[in-house]
């Protein structure tokens, strides 16, 4: 079946969206409460982002399977576990597989279809119970904490406009900005995710000092100018997904693993703990960084192919994993913090290699978590499609 066409000019435009410690549910290190920090401290969790993205190889992969022994955050206590059974092995080589894990520096790889795990493999030392870092993957369990909360009636609508719900906004290139628009990336206000510069907004919005009292991310994003009208041009913005996790988080009076523990992590039947990093103010950031299991990643594209488990509206996955904004290649687009791809397919990305694909028309999920060489790039992000392909293909 052909899912994907243009795979490298897509990928061109696709982002992110990271002694080995290992970091086991039930016995992560322990890093000091915001709270308790000192000045020094602080000053290190506020520019944990911009810290991350320059590591060196040796630090991302001792990290990345054990982030809450580097920065704080909070813990999604699980509940009870959604049987994997075994399924029939994919119709594919164990020497292609071998050779895309190397290629990729590939930790951990997981294919499901029909409810049943027809691929499961590790690799950099990983096992099943190790944690491993998001990045923008989360930014598809934040937006699915939007729908949660309009089934909640905690957001009364998408159509909202965003300072309903953050008024130090007014007055900003966010005033006539609505929720829809900022699950979409469509909100017309100006942003550089350049991954590799310093002087990107992306770096600047992790790095620069914020007044006494004032939230971390509304501080950065109330001095960007507008270059667009709000739902007419798609730029990848990872500071506006920070700002949905605050509209979530004030809305429903939780922080963003409380909320996910009850509409994600408890109902989708995750097997391990979820841990998520948080900012200096105490946040957890909806934009990046929280930290699962390998199959709870596949268990999220279980939860998201199913439609919610009753948790968000009716139909809502079918909105969110389909095109709502163009983003310059036909068949390609973005929904609501989801990529979309030709063919019906739809999946969370993450920097350095971190993925979930949804095949619906296979009733398949692809779940990957890697530590690429570089945060993004069509010479990594392609050959990983390209696989995905070949894998949805061999699911027959």
């Amino acid at each position: 079946m052909r899912v994907w066409k243009t795979l490298a000019a897509a990928c061109a435009l696709a982002i992110g969206a990271g002694g080995v410690a290992l970091a086991k549910d039930e016995a992560a290190p322990a890093v000091k409460p915001i709270t308790q920090m000192s000045a020094t401290e602080l000053e290190k969790v506020r520019t944990a982002g911009a810290q991350i993205l320059f590591w060196s190889d040796a630090q991302r992969a001792a990290n990345f399977r054990a982030m809450e022994a580097q920065f704080p955050g909070t813990t999604a206590k699980h509940g009870t576990p959604r049987a994997l059974p075994k399924g029939e092995p994919l119709a594919i080589s164990d020497a292609d597989v071998d050779a895309f894990m190397a290629a990729q520096n590939v930790a951990g790889l997981m294919v499901i279809q029909d409810g049943k795990v027809r691929l499961e493999k590790y690799g950099l030392g990983m096992k099943p119970d190790d944690r491993w870092t998001s990045f923008s993957v989360a930014k598809s369990f934040t937006s699915t904490l939007v729908g949660a909360a309009v089934k909640d009636g905690l957001i009364a609508s998408i159509d909202d406009p965003v300072t309903k719900y953050v008024p130090e906004l007014k007055g900003s290139g966010y005033d006539g900005v609505t929720v829809k628009q900022i699950l979409t990336m469509t909100s017309g206000v100006k942003w550089n995710e350049d991954y590799t510069d310093p002087n990107s907004d992306v770096v600047k919005m992790l790095s620069v000092p914020v007044g006494p009292g004032e939230d971390p991310n509304t501080a950065y994003l109330k001095t960007l100018p507008r270059e667009a009208e709000p739902g007419t041009k798609w730029v990848y913005k990872t500071g506006e997904t920070n700002l949905i996790g605050v509209i979530v988080q004030r809305a429903t009076g939780k922080t963003l693993t409380e909320y996910a523990q009850e509409k994600i992590v408890k109902p989708a039947g995750f097997e391990g703990d979820l841990f998520w990093m948080v900012d200096s103010a105490g946040q957890n950031v909806g934009g990046c960084c929280l930290s699962i299991r390998l199959a709870d990643y596949a268990r999220m594209g279980l939860f998201a192919l199913e439609g919610g488990k009753g948790q968000v509206p009716e139909g809502w996955f079918a909105e969110a994993g389909k095109e709502q904004a163009p983003i310059g290649l036909p068949g390609f687009g973005y929904g609501y913090q989801w990529w979309t791809y030709p063919g019906g397919a739809w999946g969370g990305q993450g920097i350095f290699g971190q993925a979930i694909l949804i095949v619906p028309q296979k009733n398949l999920v692809v779940a990957v978590v890697s530590n690429w060489p570089k945060a993004s790039g069509a010479d990594l992000r392609v050959p990983q499609l390209q696989f995905f392909q070949k894998l949805a293909m061999a699911a027959n």
